[in-house]
């Protein structure tokens, strides 16, 4: 009985393993739940035609906006746990939004972590209509002018909105949240005078600070960004402000763990090559990242906990 056991055990190995080295066997769909065309999205598509080179198989990605990137999370959660389809989404999916909107799953339960991918540096910009150029100055203008300034975010309960929330309540001040639709909208309105302050990703900031359109105050990082290293963290101003934002793929619950280790291992390698971070990730003010699975299992209860911990004190956590 013994003897049978342990065979079966050993077969069910063996093709576990022949299974994971044989895949993928047909396309692989990687679900990136924002509209086409973001940094993300560039990051994505550029990672999908290295790997399907690699697997010799086709790597497509398809754009499933909408419900706060809950569709296109629903369509991977729901899909057959085989490695086949993935998701490549941002940490306000996965650590934000579950504390400030109910939803029909858990991020933490539903998914598997496969790959923490890149890490996003966002920045605090600064209309230039407004009379401050650092972070002291804006909360010097913010104390002297309660209410008066105004901040977009990509929409309520978003990283953007939680973090800006999170430095009112460390600053000891008030600005008018103006939540919008996405980032292109939001910039519109700041250089056309209608919004004083914004945070998101460097990378969108950058070329428009170069033109002399605004002002990037500093970054929300914990340290000062390596590629930007004469811009001041927040928390050089305000102690204990720093943000990690970053974006991850994923895969439905169930999927073989030999599977899993050769996603992460293969979408790492491409990661490693500095010709690809220097094309398509630094490009973006993005940082590659070089975590194991079981690390990214850490990092995002980790992260979970501290995000909940900004939503609860913001006053954004969802009704129960």
């Amino acid at each position: 009985m013994l003897r049978t056991l342990l065979a079966t055990l050993s077969l069910a190995c063996l093709c576990s393993a022949v299974s994971a080295q044989d895949f993928p066997t047909r396309t692989v769909r990687i679900i990136v739940p924002f509209t086409a065309g973001g940094a993300n999205d560039g990051v994505a598509r550029a990672l999908a035609d290295r790997l399907s080179k690699k697997w010799n198989q086709p790597v497509v990605v398809e754009n499933r906006p909408g419900g706060a990137t809950t569709i296109g999370t629903r369509a991977v959660i729901d899909a057959p746990p085989d490695g086949h389809t993935l998701l490549f989404t941002s940490s306000t999916s996965l650590v934000v939004t579950p504390h400030t909107t109910k939803l029909a799953f858990d991020p933490l339960t539903d998914l598997e972590p496969v790959l923490l991918a890149v890490s996003v540096a966002p920045a605090m910009a600064i209309g230039n209509h407004v009379p401050a150029r650092s972070v002291s100055e804006l909360i010097d203008y913010a104390k002297k002018n309660p209410g008066k300034l105004t901040y977009a975010s990509a929409g309520t309960g978003t990283y953007s909105h939680v973090a800006i929330e999170h430095f009112k309540q460390l600053a000891g001040i008030d600005m008018l949240h103006v939540p919008y639709s996405g980032t292109s909208p939001a910039i519109t309105d700041m250089l056309g005078g209608r919004i004083d302050v914004y945070m998101v990703a460097l990378g969108v900031f950058q070329d428009l600070e170069k033109g002399g359109k605004l002002k990037i105050a500093g970054m929300a990082t914990p340290e000062r960004h390596p590629d930007r290293p004469d811009l001041p963290t927040i928390g050089e101003t305000l102690k204990g402000y720093a943000l990690d934002v970053w974006f991850a793929f994923s895969a439905p619950k169930k999927t073989p763990s030999p599977t899993l280790d050769k996603l992460h291992d293969d979408m790492a390698e491409v990661l490693r090559d500095p010709a690809f971070v220097d094309a398509f990730v630094r490009p973006q003010g993005f940082t590659a990242l070089k975590l194991s699975r079981t690390q990214f299992a850490d990092r995002l209860k980790s992260d979970y906990a501290l995000w909940g911990s900004m939503v609860e004190k913001a006053g954004l956590a969802k009704s129960q």
